[in-house]
């Protein structure tokens, strides 16, 4: 895909390889069934509208994001929407992160932000990709979005 080519060749040299390993691991370990594109000016995996022809926030144009990784001013971020709203998985995701990195996990809601390239959790961002499957994030995303009863 030339749009994410190009995206790649757009990082900052300082910081490049540690966001190609970081977009592998995200790639390598993604979940059967997600596509790869561009959505919101960052890599995103998403569930194609072949699955799920409602759309995000029912615009039928615009597939359902599930994990994206972006390159910011002043940090490599990992968007995992799946976390937001499942309390196990985050409380998984924040018990290893402490295990593994030294530093003050830095998040928001679905935002992991990585300030220093050097430390991030290569192996244990592939784990939390990994923990969902694009059925359970599907059934998810319906819940969140109160279509409880959809088929």
């Amino acid at each position: 895909m030339p749009e994410i080519e190009n995206y790649l060749a757009s990082i900052d040299e300082d910081r490049r390889d540690a966001f190609l390993q970081l977009y592998e691991v995200v790639k390598d370990n993604m979940p059967e069934g997600f596509e790869e594109r561009m959505q919101y000016g960052m890599i995103t995996w998403v569930v194609p509208l072949a699955v799920y022809p409602d759309g995000y926030l029912n615009r039928a144009d615009e597939p359902v994001p599930f994990i994206s990784v972006g390159y910011q001013k002043k940090h490599l971020a990992v968007y995992h929407i799946g976390i937001m709203g499942n309390q196990p998985l985050l409380q998984w995701f924040e018990e290893k992160y402490a295990e593994v990195v030294p530093m003050k996990l830095n998040m928001g809601k679905s935002c992991i932000r990585f300030t220093n390239a050097k430390k991030v959790p290569f192996d244990l961002i592939g784990e939390l990709t990994q923990k969902m499957s694009m059925d359970e994030w599907v059934k998810a995303y319906d819940h969140f979005a109160g279509k409880r009863n959809r088929k």
